[in-house]
C-alpha cells in the first residue's frame, strides 16, 4: 500500500514538472517567433522610418499577440 502512495506522489510531481517545462518552452518559442517578427517588420519598416526596438518586452508582446501586437507596439511608439 505504501509503495502505491509513493508511486502516485511521484507521478503527480512528474506531471507538474513536465507542465512547468512545457510552459517555459512555449514561452521561449513565442519569444523567438516574436523577435523574428519584429526583425522582419524592422527590415520593411526601416524603409519608411518606422522601427520597433528589439528587446525582451517587444519580443514577448509580438510572440503572444503576433501581428496585432506588432501593430500595437508601433502605435505606442508613434504616440509617445
Amino acid at each position: 500500500m505504501e509503495m502505491w502512495l509513493v508511486a502516485g506522489a511521484a507521478l503527480v510531481m512528474l506531471f507538474f514538472v513536465i507542465n512547468m517545462f512545457s510552459l517555459s518552452l512555449k514561452l521561449l518559442w513565442n519569444g523567438i517567433c516574436g523577435v523574428i517578427l519584429v526583425w522582419l517588420f524592422n527590415l520593411v519598416g526601416g524603409i519608411f522610418g518606422a522601427t520597433i526596438p528589439i528587446n525582451f518586452v517587444s519580443a514577448l508582446v509580438a510572440g503572444f499577440f503576433g501581428v496585432p501586437g506588432v501593430i500595437l507596439m508601433l502605435l505606442y511608439r508613434f504616440m509617445s
